[in-house]
């Protein structure tokens, strides 16, 4: 099939790798022309396992190509997936300013049918948008069908979480468009729920939001385990072995971040709020991942007395592990809560920390755990890396000022960091 991506972030260049993988040709533009420029070199500018290997294989072998023009890659492809950023506004409300770009971009230069696809997140009811923007744009006789295709991956995972899908939601219109996509995703030999559009515009918010929901319960039942002596990865199991939930998404810890799971809550309260209804739920799960942040600086403040001066250190500042992502991370609010208390701070991160010193100023940046841990009266972990679960402990408490440590993501036995010496905390467990 001849595909195009217009949108080359996240998910557009790991979709349109994927697709060109699967033996698709696939075009990926965007308007930032360094991006392209770096992609056509084999540069990838963020971070995701095997992504860069990828591309590089297919750029090859000619089945995926770069370009800042809209106008070749809409003329050379059939299906169009539409991958801009869709931010957040103050109030909520996804920002669809560069959808209505993109769609008159697409409109003006149609020259034959086209399947558009929205692949970004966007509130129900969106695909009317587009529909009426492409025809006030469209060249007369270009015919055309809107469709729905969500996105559901994971950073650290994504380029499996599309090749091995639990699922593939289509929301389409017309049969023709759910051949097309039927066609596309039939090599991953995976369910694909066809439904209208407004039901998959609905699936990706509704998915994501009762994602979040599972973390804020977690964490909620963890601050109620802390106060009765209970253990909340022993809680957690006892939850999670019932079918009917399922284990994942039940880890406490200091709560979600990312660039889906806060946008799409605070998108899915809005969208019920413009439609008469008031999702109270959802805004109590917002509420509690904003406080379970705050309960690892009340925790610094219970074991440090005073924070004036201390020195602190940071392992781990993406919003979780195998990817450089620091959209929303709850280790960057920790970081700056703790810096207007007074503390001086010290981090390491394996990928995120280049990102992380073009928006945040004063913090020392260490080569690794070892040199973030040296001199510190506490140190804090709060991105669960694989990397910091082989550390050699006592070493690290050895090195420490003061050999406090907070487990913000409950990596650590609880009794072995008694016996090693150290004061410890961590999320909902029995120490």
């Amino acid at each position: 099939m001849n595909i195009s991506i217009i949108g080359s972030g996240y998910v557009g260049l790991v979709s349109g790798t994927c697709f060109a993988d699967l033996g698709n040709n696939v075009i990926c533009a965007d308007n930032n022309k360094e991006k392209i420029s770096s992609l056509k070199d084999g540069i990838v500018t963020m971070y995701e396992p095997g992504l860069e290997e990828l591309i590089k294989k297919n750029t090859k072998r000619g089945t995926l190509k770069f370009t800042t023009s809209t106008k070749e890659a809409v003329e050379k492809s059939e299906i169009i997936f539409i991958c801009v950023n869709t931010p957040p506004k103050n109030n909520g409300q996804a920002d669809l300013i560069y959808v209505e770009k993109v769609c008159e971009d697409i409109a003006k230069y149609m020259n034959g049918y086209k399947l558009i696809v929205e692949k970004s997140t966007v509130p129900v009811n969106t695909a009317q948008r587009v529909n009426d923007v492409i025809n006030s744009f469209r060249k007369k006789g270009a015919e055309f069908d809107i469709a729905s295709n969500p996105e559901f991956l994971r950073e650290g995972s994504a380029i499996n979480d599309l090749m091995h899908p639990d699922r593939v939601v289509v929301g389409v219109n017309s049969k023709k468009a759910e051949k097309l996509l039927k066609d596309l995703y039939e090599p991953l030999k995976t369910k694909i729920l066809v439904t209208n559009i407004s039901g998959a515009e609905l699936i990706k918010h509704a998915s994501n939001s009762f994602l979040a929901m599972k973390i804020s319960f977690i964490n909620a039942v963890a601050n109620i385990c802390e106060r009765v002596g209970a253990d909340i990865e022993e809680v957690a199991a006892g939850i999670g072995s019932d079918k009917r939930i399922g284990p994942a998404f039940l880890s406490a810890g200091i709560g979600y971040g990312g660039s889906c799971f806060p946008k799409d809550v605070q998108a899915f309260t809005y969208i019920a709020e413009e439609l008469g209804y008031d999702f109270g739920l959802l805004k109590e799960v917002e509420k509690i991942n904003e406080q379970q942040k705050e309960i690892v600086v009340k925790k610094c403040e219970e074991l440090l007395w005073n924070l004036l001066d201390k020195k602190i250190g940071i392992l781990g500042l993406a919003f979780k592990p195998d990817t450089d992502d620091i959209r929303c991370a709850p280790a960057l609010h920790i970081i700056k809560r703790l810096q207007e208390a007074g503390c001086k701070i010290k981090a390491y991160d394996p990928k995120a920390m280049d990102n992380v010193s073009k928006t945040t100023k004063g913090i020392t940046f260490c080569k690794d755990a070892y040199a973030v841990a040296k001199d510190v009266d506490c140190l804090l972990v709060l991105t669960e890396w694989n990397d910091f679960k082989e550390l050699d402990l006592t070493k690290i408490k050895n090195i420490m000022r003061q050999p406090i440590l907070i487990d913000g993501r409950n990596m650590y036995d609880p009794k072995k960091m008694k016996k090693l010496g150290f004061k410890y905390a961590c999320i909902g467990r029995k120490i």
